[in-house]
């Protein structure tokens, strides 16, 4: 019988309870005792070969103090299961990704938007305490690298009041002392294969998943031949973008010219 391929959403799910134990400085067989399961489950999980139930993920949360996080990831992948099977949930992919590429036309990429400003885009609490909570990957011992073209008409589209703007721009430049965040505006041109907003997220086996936002929605995959249609896209972007110096110079003048 031929082995069953893991599907990307476990795989997602796997990656980041690897990492979490990790980082909690555990075995597979010491994290195994802990929530009562045998060392090849744990395997299982982390791989990608088995799909755990909701409360396993709860109790993996309680063995390695990690709040809700696993609990959350395991409740985006059960939402994700309804795509296609080319189809994968992104913020389980963002989790666990070692680098995020992003192109940004018309707002603040959200891992790099301040409460303030997401709380005008988002119309629920909830929605944005969820974008938030997705900034914690910025804070970790082993962040992923950000490489970040915003389309320039970004920084002058107004979000909110000006006050907010302000703030917004401020702290653009404030993460550019970052090793890890390389930040480029890209000045209002045409730039051939760009039609909308994207990320890519490069897992730690160096697979990568697609997040393109369309009209109705967001979609997500991992099609071989739209990465690398999009991949060669970010490439001229960054070509054609302002270098970082340049970049950080336009969004420091654009802040005290236009929203101070």
């Amino acid at each position: 019988m031929p082995t069953r391929k893991a599907s990307p959403e476990l795989k997602s799910f796997g990656t980041e309870v690897t990492r979490l134990r990790e980082e909690a400085g555990l075995t597979r067989t010491e994290l195994a005792a802990l929530v009562t399961v045998s060392r090849s489950y744990v395997s299982q999980v982390e791989s990608g070969n088995t799909r755990c139930r909701q409360d396993f993920a709860a109790r993996l949360d309680k063995g390695l103090g990690t709040g809700t996080a696993l609990f959350d990831a395991w409740n985006d992948l059960v939402r994700s299961t309804g795509y296609p099977r080319y189809f994968t949930d992104f913020s389980a992919a963002e989790k666990s990704a070692v680098m995020l590429r992003a192109y940004e036309t018309t707002y603040i990429y959200g891992l790099l938007q301040i409460e303030s400003y997401a709380r005008v885009l988002l119309t629920t609490d909830e929605a944005v305490q969820g974008r938030m909570r997705r900034q914690n990957i910025l804070a970790r011992d082993h962040p992923p690298m950000i490489c970040v073209v915003l389309d320039e008409s970004v920084l002058y589209r107004q979000v909110g009041s000006s006050e907010v703007m302000h703030e917004q721009l401020g702290h653009l430049l404030s993460i550019f002392g970052r090793e890890n965040i390389a930040l480029q505006i890209a000045p209002v041109a045409y730039y051939r294969g760009v039609r909308a907003s994207f990320t890519i997220a490069t897992q730690p086996d160096r697979t990568e998943v697609l997040y393109l936002e369309n009209a109705a929605r967001g979609e997500t995959n991992t099609d071989a031949e739209d990465l690398t249609q999009v991949s060669e896209t970010f490439v001229r972007l960054q070509a054609r973008a302002l270098s970082v110096d340049d970049s950080r110079a336009l969004i420091e003048r654009t802040m005290v010219e236009r929203w101070t």
